[in-house]
């Protein structure tokens, strides 16, 4: 159970659809890197490691029944990035869809970002459903007609179509990141966004393609130098000048452009003093923070590292105001976690509508919600096997050692091919989507 968006109802979870093959043997190309819905939550994105962005629409009908507000269908569906390849520096550049933003709806067509390694794209979704016909120069079926044989001028007319959706490219960013971009984010002016590699951000125009300012660079002279890595950054909800980055040793730091045009010296400085006791081999690998979310209230912000979801008041720098055990029985596994490479997977979290309650992944395409109004906390599971329209999903619990119960798993047993990185909550309702490698998992409230 977990209290509702909305205040403290308590509600369940359940099951309302899922997108994609369920083939066993999963294509590459197929497995979803990134989920985003828009801001009214009308439209939900997702970009897979194949380049493409496939957008999905709510049923128009289900937005007023409650039990299928959860029902998205595919709206469009765009090959964004393709396979590229770096003769200077003999590199390939994966087509793969790092990450996707929208950008707010100004008028009938939809804008999104969308980023590989090296390249962002801002892209326009729109609909057609009229054509003009009866032109003078160009018969039905498109031909050139004799100029002789036209007697007669003809005033064109709009006539209903099929509705088509488009979607074409209106800007390219190119050619701006040295090394791979992990994240991009609108600013709250709606008229520039920022990108972050792993040691510079840079901050656009959406109208200028041809030139970004260099806001943050930690490259050191000598590359033998260098200690850590931007791993996240993004640009405060409500005021423009102020954004935070994230490094590979667990500290944030928060800056302003208003003090300086190169934000190098940040404003705040948040990190929480290690506990020596608890010190090991992999401290430094597991408190790399893997992702950074203001909450949309603008007063907080959540990290993720490897084992757990920190909240940060802005006003308080030296320790988060809560934090969120989201696998601590995978401590005693870090050993073989380290060997198959699993330690330095990248999970990403995210708030509900109302910043009452955070969601973020595990492994065995289990994810994990906290109530930050009651503490409770709860592990379900993206698996096809409850996929019953309206199937409550029955909270996980994993056994650490001792006698196992009948409903719990084993950590032993743990798949850890299944992971759940990517996660998006709808931003007024409590409507979740959920990426499982190449399923992309809708689940909604049962109100009791």
């Amino acid at each position: 159970m977990m209290a509702g968006a909305g205040g403290g109802n308590d509600f369940q979870w359940c099951f309302s659809q899922v997108k994609g093959a369920v083939d066993e043997d999963v294509a590459e190309a197929d497995i979803i890197s990134t989920v985003e819905f828009n801001y009214s939550g009308e439209l939900l994105a997702t970009g897979d490691k194949g380049g493409r962005v496939v957008i999905f629409q709510r049923e128009q009908e289900s937005k007023n029944r409650l039990l299928s507000r959860g029902e998205y269908n595919v709206y469009s569906t765009f090959q964004s990035h393709e396979p590229e390849f770096d003769y200077l520096k003999s590199l390939e550049i994966e087509e793969k869809i790092n990450k996707i933003r929208w950008l707010p709806q100004q008028n009938a067509a939809h804008f999104l970002l969308s980023a590989n390694d090296k390249t962002i794209k801002l892209w326009k979704i729109s609909e057609r459903d009229k054509r003009a016909d009866g032109y003078n120069l160009k018969d039905e079926d498109g031909r050139l007609r004799d100029p002789f044989r036209i007697t007669t001028l003809r005033v064109p007319v709009l006539m209903p179509m099929d509705l088509m959706v488009e979607a074409s490219p209106r800007r390219i960013f190119a050619n701006a990141h040295t090394y791979h971009i992990n994240s991009i984010s609108v600013n709250s002016d709606y008229e520039t966004y920022l990108s972050a590699d792993d040691l510079r951000i840079n901050l656009w125009h959406l109208e200028i393609t041809d030139r970004s300012f260099n806001i943050v660079d930690i490259k050191p002279a000598n590359m033998e130098e260098l200690t850590e890595v931007i791993t996240a950054a993004e640009c405060h909800p409500h005021q423009c000048n102020v954004f935070v980055y994230s490094s590979s040793k667990g500290t944030i730091r928060l800056c302003d452009m208003r003090a300086a045009a190169l934000c190098d010296r940040h404003s705040k400085f948040f990190e929480e003093p290690e506990d020596p006791s608890s010190r090991s081999f992999f401290s430094e690998i597991i408190s790399s923070i893997s992702d950074v979310k203001f909450s949309h209230s603008g007063r907080y912000m959540m990290t993720r590292d490897y084992l757990s979801v920190k909240v940060w008041d802005l006003n308080m720098e030296n320790r988060p105001v809560e934090t969120y055990q989201v696998h601590e029985y995978l401590r005693s596994k870090l050993c073989s976690l380290y060997e198959n490479d699993c330690i330095f997977d990248k999970f990403e979290c995210c708030w509900n509508g109302s910043d009452s309650a955070i969601m973020t992944g595990s492994y065995n395409n289990f994810f994990r919600m906290f109530d930050r109004n009651t503490r409770r906390d709860i592990t379900l599971e993206a698996s096809r096997e409850n996929s019953k329209p309206r199937a409550i999903l029955k909270p996980r619990k994993v056994c650490t050692g001792g006698k196992r119960k009948k409903d719990e798993i084993s950590v032993d047993s743990l798949d850890f091919n299944k992971k759940i990185l990517h996660t998006a909550w709808h931003p007024k309702e409590n409507v979740i989507a959920v990426a499982a490698t190449n399923n992309l998992y809708i689940f909604q409230d049962k109100m009791n």
